[in-house]
């Protein structure tokens, strides 16, 4: 059961966490150079049909927009400075960078390989993509009106870092948007977190209904991209990354024992 894998996740050593997922992106990254797979989250749909006007933009990539919408959206960062922290293959970042319209905006990855790819597919005079470490963020305090991270922090070693971070590099009143799958035991324990930190928040749900419409919605795609893409010997695992139809992580959701969170947190203004 998933439930089982977050909880052995749990039990291993920050260093050693950090060390399997960062490995495990860079050979995805590395190996898979799709130049029209700009993005690698779960997707969000609204369950009464709803759907974001996405004009020029990709209509293959509906629904995973519509997640990064969701979450960034939930501000104005028109004419902010922003980042997002674990930015894949930068496909979130170019959405926000466009359509939200920042005054700039950086993507920071881990991956080597990630951030060249960003940079070849979706960087512009806005954006650009650069590496660095989400537990020791290379910038200065108080430097970014807004932060984003999506789908990625169950990847770190050490959240409390991880926040403590966002927490230093953001103004005083500047907004950390955030998204991310956990156990459901473990997401009990993240408003302890947020709040460790310095954090308030402004607003939190469980998002997990339409994480898993969209998953259903997507399905077919999913499954010709892994067939048509991916080794057969390995197939059963990339089904199980990326949520398809029965996969493990797709039934926890459906079971309730992994949820997919929302949070909008603040930084004070009066510091």
């Amino acid at each position: 059961m998933i439930s089982q894998f977050f909880k052995f996740l749990v039990t291993l050593s920050p260093n050693l966490k950090r060390f399997l997922w960062r490995k495990w992106y860079q050979i995805m990254a590395k190996r898979y150079q799709l130049p029209d797979w700009n993005f690698m989250n779960y997707g969000y749909a609204e369950l009464d049909g709803y759907q974001l006007d996405l004009q020029s933009y990709s209509e293959k990539d509906r629904y995973f927009i519509q997640l990064y919408h969701f979450v960034a959206a939930a501000v104005n960062i028109n004419g902010k400075k922003v980042l997002e922290v674990g930015s894949g293959r930068g496909g979130g970042a170019s959405y926000i960078a466009n359509a939200l319209e920042p005054i700039e905006m950086i993507g920071l990855d881990y991956s080597a390989n990630a951030v060249k790819f960003s940079n070849k597919h979706n960087a512009n005079s806005t954006l650009s993509f650069i590496e660095g470490d989400a537990e020791a963020l290379p910038f200065e305090n108080e430097s970014y009106d807004v932060v984003l991270n999506v789908e990625s922090s169950h990847c770190y070693g050490d959240m409390q870092q991880f926040v403590n971070e966002v927490f230093r590099i953001l103004k005083p009143g500047g907004y950390f948007l955030w998204a991310d799958l956990r156990s459901a035991e473990e997401g009990k324990k993240l408003s302890s977190i947020f709040k460790t930190a310095g954090c308030e928040i402004k607003q939190e749900g469980i998002i997990t209904p339409q994480v898993l419409n969209a998953l259903d919605l997507i399905h077919d795609q999913k499954m010709k991209m892994i067939e048509d893409n991916v080794p057969t010997m390995i197939q059963s695992a990339f089904k199980d990354f990326a949520g398809v139809k029965d996969s493990k992580i797709y039934n926890a959701f459906k079971d309730g024992s992994a949820v997919y969170l929302r949070f909008v947190l603040q930084k004070p203004s009066n510091l």
